[in-house]
């Protein structure tokens, strides 16, 4: 069954999308063989194939956590523009009542 420009015009005031007579009539043709290799992959699709998200098997790329030396607070804090208590100070962005 192919698509009309009809049906793409039902589609796109559900989706709530304006399109011209054009688009109706360019997207139908374009629509209809996007529903079609679908349509040919549903058949092509075996019981004995399990479904997977991914072509080739994935592996966790994350490394251990290390502790490792690191810059003091003090030297962190030596390039800031502003230092409070220890801490970074930056400018309020919220009124105290939020």
């Amino acid at each position: 069954m192919a698509l009309t420009p009809q049906d793409v015009a039902r589609l796109a005031d559900l989706a709530r999308i304006e399109l011209s007579d054009q688009e109706l009539a360019r997207l139908a043709p374009q629509m209809d063989e996007i529903l079609e290799s679908m349509t040919n992959l549903a058949q092509a699709i075996d019981d004995d194939v399990p479904p997977m998200s991914h072509a080739a098997p994935l592996v966790n790329v994350f490394r251990d956590d290390q502790v490792r030396p690191s810059f003091s607070s003090a030297t962190v804090l030596a390039g800031a523009p502003a230092v409070e208590d220890g801490q970074f100070r930056v400018p309020r962005i919220l009124d105290e009542e939020a």
